[in-house]
C-alpha cells in the first residue's frame, strides 16, 4: 500500500539525563541521508571526544524500512534498541538519536543502562516539534513555449514545488509532486496529449 505522509521533527533537540553520576546527554536530528547521519555522528564524536560513549540509533525512509542501532561499548541491546525504540514508539522516521554518557563511576546494569538511554531520548523527542511530511517524487516535464500557461495551470492545480525550469524554444521544468496527486496529474497530462497538447512527462 503506497505511504503519502510520514513523522519527522522539524528541529534538532536535545536533553540531559542523569544517573548515578552518569551523565546522558541525548541529541535528536532530523536526517534525510545515511552520508547526513555520518556527518553528524562524527560532529558530536568530535565535540564530545572524552565522553565514554556514543550511543545511537536511527531510521529513515517513509516506510521506515531502513534503520540502525548501535550500542558502542555498552552491553549489548542495552542503549541502540532503547534510543531505536522511542523513535519507534512516536512512529517517527528521518529521525537520528545520538546520546552521549559521561560515566560516573557506579556502573547501572543493564536494566539500568536502558532505563537511563530509554529517557535521555524520550527526553529529547518530547522536546522536538513534530510535523507531517508528504512523500514526493521528482517529474521532469519538457514542452514547446507556447504551452507554458497550460503547464503552469498544471503545476498550481496538483500543489507541485517547482525546482528547475529552463525557457527555451523546448522548454523544461522540475517538478517536485506530492505522492497523493501523482496519478491525477498524470492523467491529466495524458488527457491533454490525446488533444494535441505536445507535453511529455517522465520520472527522474
Amino acid at each position: 500500500m503506497a505511504i503519502f505522509s510520514f513523522r519527522t521533527i522539524l528541529a534538532s533537540s536535545e536533553s540531559l539525563y542523569k544517573d548515578s553520576g552518569s551523565k546522558f546527554l541525548a541529541f535528536a536530528y532530523p536526517v534525510r541521508s545515511e552520508e547526513d547521519i555520518k556527518l553528524k555522528i562524527e560532529g558530536l564524536r568530535k565535540k564530545y571526544f572524552d565522553a565514554t560513549h556514543h550511543c545511537f540509533a536511527w531510521v529513515l525512509g517513509a516506510d521506515k524500512t531502513r534503520f540502525r542501532a548501535v550500542d558502542d561499548g555498552e552491553p549489548n541491546h542495552s542503549a541502540g534498541d532503547p534510543i531505536l525504540g522511542q523513535i519507534r514508539s512516536k512512529e517517527l522516521t528521518n529521525v537520528l538519536v545520538v546520546v552521549v554518557r559521561y560515566f560516573g563511576g557506579t556502573k547501572l546494569g543493564v536494566g539500568g543502562l536502558i532505563q537511563a538511554y530509554k529517557s535521555a531520548t524520550e527526553e529529547a523527542l518530547n522536546l522536538a516539534a513534530i510535523v507531517e511530511e508528504d512523500v514526493t517524487e521528482i517529474f521532469l516535464i519538457r514542452y514547446p513555449y507556447d504551452e507554458t500557461s497550460e503547464v503552469m495551470r498544471l503545476v498550481k492545480e496538483f500543489d507541485t514545488k517547482i525546482l528547475k525550469q529552463e525557457y527555451l524554444e523546448d522548454c523544461l521544468l522540475v517538478i517536485e509532486v506530492k505522492l497523493i496527486n501523482k496519478d491525477s496529474l498524470l492523467t491529466k497530462i495524458e488527457l491533454l496529449q490525446a488533444l494535441n497538447h505536445k507535453i511529455t512527462f517522465e520520472g527522474v
